[in-house]
């Protein structure tokens, strides 16, 4: 029996000999790179070189591991499988890379590079308060304790899918070696391992485009299916709130979420803050911008390729995916299996995506928990002697509990819309806090703990309700139509598999759905950031708001400077290089250091 889904039942495709040993020596790699920075490179002792690699670092590999970082396998694996299920109009997010890296670089960056903090989140406590800052520290603890599991998930799928290995132990043993070369290397090593995985994943992708253009004849032919296929949409103007996926829904929300991700994400500043220049940091958000617009733009067609190859197949209809999200990785060994050790060099790259997410956010974690909790119980000298074994131990026990949270996360669904329906939770009030800090000089520390409360426990509660919606199906979003007509082998009744919607709005629910649970996820985080704001601003107002005569100007960004009263000039010429200055009136006898 042939393997080719045209002329027979789909069967099951295995790794061979080769593509084990392709994806062991990318393990190995990302191992001994973490080996090289903690035994024989320039060691991490000081909290400097460990979270910055001691402000040394070089634009390409920081740029290279920012998208190495951004990239997971929730793009490689769950934006292609959202191209074949619900067509492309995520081109959208292009807009979104360029709004969100000029908004980055001219209203948040200089604001983080001129105060030079090891903590992003230690601003919070200069404009505002130590309770703001312990409160957005643990918005983010749970932001990544939610995320992380969703990056190890999927490329442990994918894998399980082509190896045949369990689940359950694959994703330990893969998490074990990201956890070993984060805990040993610090930022140096995460950064290089980052620039070594992210060659490798592009250059993967790359090669299987390559290869599907030639399987299904070309770029025109492949455009051609799509079309017929209804899945080319790239300008779909609705302005329908409840519509899943529009230009308006995916430029908006993505934008949103970018900004929150990119824009005041503690990994994005810990690295944007390693280079030695401001003008650096600029070139390096520059060149992080055209690197993700490039690698979304090659995810969607690899989506599109994997929808020409399988528009009168679907895999998913013959039982041999369980989930669209193993769409991918089926794929590849469809259609590169002949190339010996391709497939796995491959699936390497995907977890390569993974794992620099993963070592990312680990590196990330170790600081915050470190910098916003356990120094300040601990004498000058104990801090930076402990410093380095401190956050080894918590990239150990934060690494731990992310993997055991992936048998969590696998009861869940629909890899791309769970992402960012759950970072929606805390993304938004991040976000808001620290617009509160930095575009409205009014606003003081009940404020901004009353905004961002609000919209934590606004956006828990509803994300909750949508996506119980929608694993009860009672919330149905419509998808792309798709056929068996190509399989004609096949011992069972195909007709009523084969009419399914063609648009992408919303559908009715089977059941009535409280009406704000039907909006878009996308639009989940724009809610999130503007309770934040809306209510921090009342709340500021309404209990006395900041004068902002008291604030150093370096707390806001500089596109509003020209607007602040000119004793914030005064109050910036005061400020010693020793540290800033907490000025908030809320701080009952300032924040000493």
């Amino acid at each position: 029996m042939t393997s080719t889904v045209k002329d027979a039942v789909p069967t099951q495709l295995f790794f061979q000999w080769l593509d084990y040993l392709m994806f062991a020596l990318m393990l190995a790699v990302s191992a001994l790179i973490g080996v090289y920075f903690g035994c024989f490179g320039s060691r991490q002792k000081t909290t400097s070189e460990y979270l910055m690699g001691g402000k040394k670092m070089k634009i390409l590999p920081v740029a290279v591991s920012l998208v190495a970082s951004h990239i997971s396998a929730i793009t490689l694996l769950g934006l292609p499988s959202e191209v074949y299920t619900y067509g492309t109009q995520y081109t959208a997010m292009a807009f979104c890379c360029v709004i969100t890296g000029g908004l980055i670089t001219w209203l948040y960056l200089p604001v983080f590079y001129t105060l030079q903090l090891t903590s992003v989140y230690e601003y919070l406590e200069i404009r505002f308060s130590r309770s703001v800052r312990s409160v957005a520290s643990l918005i983010f603890l749970l932001s990544l304790i939610l995320y992380v599991p969703i990056v190890v998930y999927l490329p442990a799928l994918a894998f399980s899918q082509v190896s045949g290995m369990s689940l359950h132990a694959v994703t330990p043993i893969v998490s074990c070696v990201c956890i070993f070369y984060t805990m040993l290397g610090g930022l140096k090593a995460v950064v290089w391992t980052d620039f070594v995985q992210q060659v490798v994943m592009v250059a993967a992708t790359i090669i299987v485009i390559i290869i599907g253009l030639i399987d299904i004849g070309g770029f025109s032919n492949m455009w051609r299916i799509n079309a017929e296929g209804h899945r080319l949409e790239f300008f779909n103007m609705d302005p329908d709130p409840f519509a899943r996926a529009t230009f308006l829904t995916i430029t908006i929300g993505i934008s949103f979420s970018w900004l929150a991700q990119m824009g005041v994400n503690q990994a994005m500043c810990q690295r944007l803050l390693s280079v030695p220049t401001m003008n650096a940091a600029r070139w390096t958000m520059f060149l992080y911008t055209v690197g993700m617009i490039i690698c979304k733009l090659l995810s969607i067609l690899t989506g599109m390729l994997i929808y020409a190859h399988f528009h009168d197949c679907d895999p998913a209809l013959t039982g041999i995916i369980s989930r669209q999200d193993q769409l991918l990785p089926y794929y590849v060994m469809k259609i590169a299996a002949y190339i010996p050790g391709l497939p796995g060099l491959f699936v390497a790259g995907v977890f390569s995506a993974a794992l620099s997410t993963m070592s990312t956010c680990l590196n990330t974690v170790s600081g915050t928990v470190y910098e916003d909790f356990l120094s300040r119980c601990m004498s000058p000298r104990t801090r930076e002697k402990r410093a380095g074994l401190i956050m080894r131990i918590i990239v150990l026990v934060v690494g731990v509990v992310c993997v055991l949270m992936v048998f969590v996360i696998e009861k869940f669904g629909g890899a791309m819309q769970m992402a960012i329906s759950l970072n929606s939770i805390t993304f938004g009030a991040l976000l808001g806090l620290f617009s509160l800090g930095m575009f409205c000089p009014w606003a003081n520390t009940k404020g901004a703990l009353a905004g961002g409360l609000a919209s934590l426990l606004t956006m828990g509660a509803l994300v909750t309700g949508a996506q119980i919606a929608v694993t009860t199906g009672k919330l149905v979003h419509p998808k792309k139509p798709v056929s068996l007509e190509g399989c004609p082998h096949l011992a069972m009744n195909i007709t009523d598999l084969l009419t399914q919607p063609t648009n992408t709005t919303a559908s009715e629910p089977d059941e009535y759905v409280f009406v704000l649970f039907r909006i878009s996820f996308m639009y989940f985080i724009v809610i999130g950031f503007f309770t934040a704001m809306v209510v921090g601003v009342v709340v500021s107002f309404l209990t006395g708001p900041q004068d902002p005569k008291t604030l150093d100007r370096d707390l806001i960004t500089p596109s509003l400077h020209r607007w602040l009263p000119y004793e914030s000039s005064l109050a910036h010429k005061e400020k010693k290089t020793v540290q800033p200055l907490i000025l908030s009136k809320d701080t009952k006898n300032g924040i000493k250091k």
